[in-house]
């Protein structure tokens, strides 16, 4: 035989490439893809940032948290709902004009498929998986900060508050029966009833602000068909190969639908072998990112409107650090003032929220959103992004804003901010990329630039809109820049 190394080397190559493969499609999980529907457990597995906390000094004692979080996994709404009745007989409609055609093998689930929501007149609330989810998250609060949560329930040292959506509320309820268990007499569990309150869905602007703010309504609804506009060349192309794989007239609306049931199925179901195995791993990739694309355009970084009008809360978790450094200078003793100050709402009120305090960013990036500029859409797959809707804004998501008193940890600061995004420190670019940030820097270069704008200008149909370039211009420079970015495939990659 002539050439044996080479011969042995090209087997080892060959060898080591389908080892590649394999593993690559082992470490696979679509239900770590499926952006603002990811369950929170899958969502915590997923690690992107290899960041090392600070170590906070020994000295350094919490003294407050303030809690922003979502709801838990919820059931699909009535519309969607709807929607997917509509798929059952759409998918009914393509079988029969299959008949007789030559193709591929057509999924056998497909056929007479029904929507596991069959029978269902409401939807939208919160399911018993996202009663789990609040409900652990409460017993881990209280199990990372027992100095904060050992003294005796009261409604104005511990108010919870959520809005008027039942899986708000039922949400903020969940997460006290775990942060509260075996303190109370009720039931082998030792409960003990809690206050949540709620502010009217027609004018709570700490919570809903995106529901009062009327300016930002018009603005999302011009933006809408431009970002749809924006997800339609991957769309049409994932239509196209479903179309050739598996023999059915498939249209845009019934791929965006089938996405949205895999999706549910995931997710609700961990379900994976149906609708979501219609796609290949890199479809998949890029719906997801069609997903992260429109969340990033109409409540996240895409437009200041976005998150500007979320001040009053801002304002208000700003006002609670201050009340309690105030407390802890006047040395009231813990339990003779508020020690947390706990709030349930929507994935609309935690994605402005956490870019207010300029999470996802690095230091350019903060510096134009102080500046009010718009950031540059998330890259396209397979280049990779900060912005993934499964990691910003999960069910169950949060932001926990703990504040420390640090004695004479150093000359400048007493007081520290550490912000845990879904319990993991988090970097804070208007904080030098530190975890650990000074309570007056915290408030002077994050919060302060933000709290100069005032929500009744910023929403009211009278005032002045915010600085904004037409639609037409604004769609050409974001394509541009997206397939722009996806034809030079560069080497360089965000975590």
């Amino acid at each position: 035989m002539e050439n044996p190394p080479q011969i042995v080397l090209l087997l080892l190559f060959l060898f080591s490439a389908a080892a590649v493969f394999s593993n690559a499609e082992e470490k696979f999980d679509v239900r770590s893809q499926l952006s603002t529907v990811t369950r929170y457990h899958i969502s915590k597995g997923i690690s992107e940032n290899s960041f090392v906390p600070s170590n906070i000094p020994d000295q350094c004692k919490p003294i407050h948290l303030n809690l922003v979080a979502r709801h838990g996994t919820r059931a699909p709404t009535k519309k969607k709902m709807k929607e997917l009745e509509f798929l059952a007989t759409r998918l009914g409609i393509l079988l029969e004009n299959a008949k007789g055609q030559k193709s591929t093998v057509t999924p056998t689930w497909l056929r007479g498929w029904k929507s596991p929501w069959t029978g269902k007149h409401k939807g939208g609330e919160l399911i018993s998986e996202g009663e789990t989810e609040l409900y652990e998250l409460g017993i881990r609060t209280r199990e990372k900060f027992p100095e904060l949560f050992n003294e005796n329930y009261h409604p104005d040292v511990y108010p919870i508050k959520a809005t008027q959506v039942s899986r708000a509320s039922s949400s903020a309820v969940a997460f006290g029966m775990g942060l509260f268990s075996d303190r109370g007499k009720l039931g082998p569990g030792r409960h003990r009833a809690f206050a949540v309150t709620s502010e009217s869905r027609a004018s709570d602007i700490m919570l809903r602000f995106h529901d009062c703010c009327q300016n930002y309504k018009s603005f999302r609804k011009s933006q809408e068909p431009s970002v749809e506009k924006l997800k339609e060349p991957v769309l049409n192309e994932i239509t196209q190969e479903l179309v050739a794989r598996w023999g059915l007239n498939f249209t845009r609306r019934d791929i965006s639908t089938l996405w949205f049931l895999c999706k549910q199925e995931a997710s609700l179901l961990n379900k994976t072998d149906q609708a979501c195995a219609m796609f290949t791993p890199s479809e998949v990739g890029l719906l997801e990112w069609t997903d992260d694309l429109d969340v990033f355009m109409l409540k996240g970084y895409g437009n200041s409107l976005n998150y500007h009008m979320g001040v009053p809360l801002l304002d208000d978790v700003i006002q609670s650090m201050e009340q309690a450094i105030m407390a802890k200078e006047d040395g009231l003793v813990p339990g003779s003032y508020e020690m947390a100050r706990l709030r349930f709402a929507h994935a609309e009120t935690l994605l402005p929220f956490s870019c207010l305090i300029g999470l996802f960013l690095d230091g350019p990036e903060f510096q134009q959103i102080l500046n009010e500029q718009p950031l540059q859409p998330p890259l396209k797959p397979p280049q990779k992004r900060r912005w993934r809707g499964s990691t910003v804004a999960p069910f169950a998501g949060n932001n926990m804003l703990v504040l420390y008193s640090c004695g004479s940890v150093n000359e400048t600061s007493k007081y520290f901010v550490q912000v845990l995004h879904n319990e993991r420190p988090i970097q804070l670019a208007g904080c030098g990329n530190s975890d650990f940030c000074p309570f007056e820097e915290f408030k002077e270069k994050i919060a302060s630039p933000h709290l100069k704008h005032d929500y009744d200008a910023l929403c009211t149909v009278e005032s002045v809109k915010p600085k904004q370039t037409a639609p037409t211009s604004t769609f050409s420079r974001i394509l541009s820049w997206i397939f722009s970015s996806s034809a030079k495939q560069t080497k360089e990659s965000e975590l």
